[in-house]
């Protein structure tokens, strides 16, 4: 298998984050999880993004610990997320919440810890917990996760520290363009979580078109068409041949034209929650 060098973007405290990763979204614990994680690494997967809620941040800290030491590189090589849970929203139980992941991580940091979901009346007290974390130098970068634009000016008029990432939904059928926009002004990276939406765009006859066109997959389209947009991405897969698939993003390039029609395919619709409508 061939390992592929993946580029970095640089958030708005200077660190570097790389462009694309692997998520772990509804993969249980156990082996096939951790032989993802070390495919991943293998192929040059440099990101792998858990959360709380998942229930695998076990078998995602004993990949990592089995890639580094197979693949002879160290924690600085590797950006590690997770998530707080809605139930651990606040002060002090987002503190504790974040050694619990590290602790299942077998960790002694994050490089991006995030808010999962804009929780009202709780997530600018998790907020504060977050900028205490990252103040004291427990964890590299901070940021929230399904955060619309209001929800962001909520968080910036008394924040401290200005998130890094806003983690959403986002693929040709949710293209969230405005959301975009809002965050490139604030100098607040956009990741895309499910951008393949769970495999429900792959018998699209655009993007089947396009893929024709280039030699590559409509999930590789997707991809890059996130990529040429600023957009870091993090596709699941624990399938050794699609994992290296997602990574052969960078030996071609969609015109513009073909990154219109793409964004054309745009319904605003979710496979998740509403953020503004979700029973929390």
């Amino acid at each position: 298998m061939t390992a592929f060098i993946h580029p970095t973007t640089t958030l708005n405290n200077g660190v570097t984050m790389p462009v694309l990763g692997l998520g772990v979204f509804q993969v249980e614990e156990g082996q096939e999880l951790v032989q993802a994680v070390k495919t991943a690494i293998r192929q040059g997967y440099r990101s792998i993004d858990t959360a709380a809620i998942y229930g695998n941040e076990a078998s995602v800290g004993q990949g990592i610990r089995e890639a580094l030491q197979e693949g002879g590189l160290s924690r600085e090589d590797l950006f590690v997320t997770s998530k707080v849970w809605n139930a651990d929203l606040g002060y002090e139980s987002t503190l504790a919440a974040y050694e619990a992941s590290l602790a299942k991580l077998g960790l002694e940091y994050l490089d991006l810890y995030l808010i999962h979901w804009p929780v009202a009346g709780k997530y600018k007290e998790a907020w504060r917990a977050l900028e205490t974390l990252y103040k004291e130098g427990r964890v590299r970068a901070i940021g929230v996760s399904n955060f619309q634009i209001h929800h962001l000016e909520d968080i910036l008029r008394d924040a401290e520290v200005k998130p890094m990432v806003n983690q959403v939904e986002f693929h040709p059928r949710l293209t969230q363009q405005e959301l975009l926009k809002f965050c490139c002004e604030q100098g607040i990276q956009l990741e895309a979580w499910s951008p393949l939406m769970q495999g429900g765009l792959l018998e699209d006859p655009v993007l089947k078109e396009i893929a024709a066109k280039h030699g590559v997959s409509v999930a590789q389209v997707i991809l890059r068409w996130d990529l040429q947009q600023g957009v870091v991405t993090i596709p699941k897969s624990t399938k050794a041949h699609r994992i290296a698939e997602n990574a052969d993003l960078f030996g071609f390039e969609l015109t513009a034209g073909e990154m219109e029609r793409i964004s054309g395919l745009n319904k605003n619709q979710r496979i998740g929650p509403d953020p503004d409508n979700f029973d929390f």
